[in-house]
């Protein structure tokens, strides 16, 4: 799983930054603006190559910073500085989730490493409870919700998907990183990561799914009535996003990172072909507009 992650994230990011040198030649800040991407690069493979959970929230937060930092690159536009904003409030609220998922698991297995949680889960050591009232609820449950809320911020899920469009606003290099190939693959990372203790959270299993169906329906609807070219990749991002969500759930996890690793591409690239059209309309990006584009 490492070693996808590793491929996409290395060869998107090469790809990204050889265009950016040419696609923001005539901006005078391209040199904060490399520097950015190669940050959100490190970021992302601290993350996809830990270990334990505490490395993997070190590389998730790296990660949001970094978005924030890029989606306000040009922060002298108001919109793009609101869309940051939106950005790493919604991010909080999920890194909020993560962070009370991982200290759930920490209370019950008494450790953060893979392994370890795997092999214990895997022995049938997962029944702690915790009362609220009348109510008996398994901890574990309760671990893996947090822990997909946690991946609910970062992959715009029905609910905190709010930030995904309006970061268009920022360069479309950046759309083409952090927005189709890497950064909202974060969350379906940690679902594939954590499947092992997914498998014995039925409950947990079953509001992933759900979630996951509610925003692909969701997303892909809000998109067809869009004007603009990049909000709509951006609502179809959201929607492919739902459907490896949803198979991750149903306990498919290898056609979810099969899905993953396609759509990190074909996405990848659909973004720098509208930024190279738009490029040559003169930063046009209604679609409404468009014409006699074979000329």
């Amino acid at each position: 799983l490492s070693v996808i992650m590793c491929l996409i994230v290395t060869l998107i990011s090469c790809l990204v930054i050889i265009y950016s040198c040419s696609y923001m030649i005539e901006d005078p800040h391209l040199i904060r603006f490399l520097s950015y991407l190669k940050l959100f690069s490190v970021a992302m493979l601290i993350l996809v190559t830990a270990d334990n959970f505490i490395q993997l929230f070190v590389g998730w937060e790296g990660v949001g910073l970094a978005s924030f930092l890029l989606i306000s690159f040009w922060f002298t536009r108001l919109q793009a500085s609101k869309a940051s904003i939106q950005a790493m409030l919604l991010n909080r609220v999920g890194d909020i989730g993560l962070a009370l998922g991982i200290i759930c698991l920490f209370y019950i297995f008494k450790t953060t490493n893979y392994q370890i949680i795997f092999a214990s889960v895997s022995c049938g050591n997962n029944s702690e409870l915790l009362t609220i009232g009348p109510f008996n609820l398994n901890l574990l449950d309760i671990a893996c919700i947090f822990l997909f809320i946690g991946a609910m911020g970062k992959s715009g899920q029905f609910g905190l998907h709010a930030w995904l469009p309006e970061a268009m606003n920022a360069p479309t290099p950046v759309s083409a990183l952090l927005h189709a190939a890497t950064m909202v693959t974060a969350g379906v990372f940690l679902l594939a990561r954590s499947s092992l203790i997914l498998e014995f959270t039925p409950t947990a299993a079953a509001c992933v799914t759900i979630i996951g169906a509610i925003t692909c329906i969701f997303a892909g609807t809000i998109g067809l009535v869009q004007n603009d070219l990049k909000r709509i990749i951006a609502y179809s991002t959201c929607s492919q996003l739902g459907y490896m969500v949803t198979t991750c759930g149903a306990s498919n996890y290898a056609v979810g990172i099969f899905h993953l690793f396609n759509h990190s591409f074909f996405k990848a690239l659909l973004f720098l072909s509208a930024g190279a059209l738009i490029h040559g309309l003169a930063n046009e990006q209604d679609i409404r507009k468009y014409g006699g584009l074979t000329q």
